[in-house]
C-alpha cells in the first residue's frame, strides 16, 4: 500500500510539474505583439550625437529576448544620425524624403525606396536634404 502511495505522489508530482512547464512556456511564447506608432512616439535628439529634433518610434524595444532593433526615425532638416562605426549589420530603408548617406568617408544621396546595408565595421551617418523630413526604419540584430 505504501508503495502505491509513493507512485502515485511521484505520478501526481510528475504530472503537476509538466502542467506548470506547459503552462508557463506558453504563457511566455505570444503568438503575436501589435505596436501602433502613436503609442510609442518620442522626441529626441539625433543618435550619435546627430543633433536636431528627431522623432523615433523604438518598435517592441522593451520585448524580452527579442533580439532585433526594428525602428522607424523621423529626422527634421537640421537633424542626422550622427557618423558611427557600425558593430553589426544594419540595413536602412527610406521611406520618404531625400537624404545624404555618409559611408567610409564617401558620400552619396539616398531617397524613398532605397535600402542601405551598413556592414560591421563600416563608418557611416545619415542626414536629410532640403526643407523636408526624412523617415528612414533602421533594423539591427542586437547583441
Amino acid at each position: 500500500m505504501k508503495k502505491l502511495q509513493i507512485i502515485i505522489a511521484f505520478f501526481s508530482g510528475g504530472c503537476m510539474m509538466f502542467c506548470i512547464l506547459a503552462f508557463t512556456n506558453k504563457k511566455q511564447t505570444e503568438p503575436y505583439i501589435l505596436q501602433h506608432e502613436k503609442d510609442i512616439a518620442i522626441q529626441q535628439p539625433g543618435p550619435h550625437d546627430g543633433g536636431g529634433t528627431t522623432t523615433a518610434y523604438p518598435f517592441f524595444e522593451n520585448i524580452k529576448n527579442f533580439k532585433m532593433a526594428f525602428r522607424k526615425r523621423v529626422l527634421r532638416p537640421g537633424s542626422s544620425i550622427g557618423y558611427h562605426l557600425q558593430e553589426t549589420d544594419e540595413v536602412y530603408y527610406i521611406l520618404n524624403g531625400t537624404g545624404e548617406m555618409k559611408m567610409n568617408g564617401d558620400s552619396f544621396a539616398v531617397k524613398a525606396g532605397d535600402a542601405v546595408l551598413t556592414r560591421p565595421g563600416s563608418s557611416h551617418g545619415l542626414k536629410p536634404m532640403g526643407n523636408e523630413d526624412l523617415t528612414v526604419i533602421i533594423s539591427y540584430q542586437l547583441r
